[in-house]
């Protein structure tokens, strides 16, 4: 079975910085795309950053420029490094991974959240 740990969260002072990790182990053939997205109170679930199994990147438009979003392939690891964080950053962040099982099916997890706390 997959299993997703995050790491990372915490709370920050506006202008601060914070990296988010995700570990992803178990019956694991390949991961392909991996994700991160966040969950503040009263706002929908929003993507935050994806990067592909190659490499390419996406970002929302209001974390470009702030936040960077890369993987460590050996470690199965995705990371968002946030910079310049902002009160509205402030949210729960989950880890989203793609991966294809040793049966060759692609599946999608997701981890339990991380809470991300910037202070004014």
């Amino acid at each position: 079975q997959v299993q997703l740990v995050e790491s990372g969260g915490g709370l920050v002072q506006a202008g601060g910085s914070l990296r988010l990790s995700c570990a992803a182990s178990g019956s694991i053939s390949s991961i392909n795309a991996m994700g991160w997205y966040r969950h503040a109170p009263g706002n929908q679930r929003e993507l935050v950053a994806t990067i592909t199994s190659g490499g390419s990147t996406s970002y929302a438009e209001s974390v470009k420029g702030r936040f960077t979003i890369s993987r460590d392939n050996a470690k199965n690891t995705v990371y968002l490094q946030m910079n310049s964080l902002k009160p509205e950053d402030t949210a729960v962040y989950y880890c989203k991974v793609v991966v294809t099982t040793y049966y060759s099916a692609k599946l999608t997890y997701w981890g339990q959240g991380t809470q991300v706390t910037v202070s004014s």
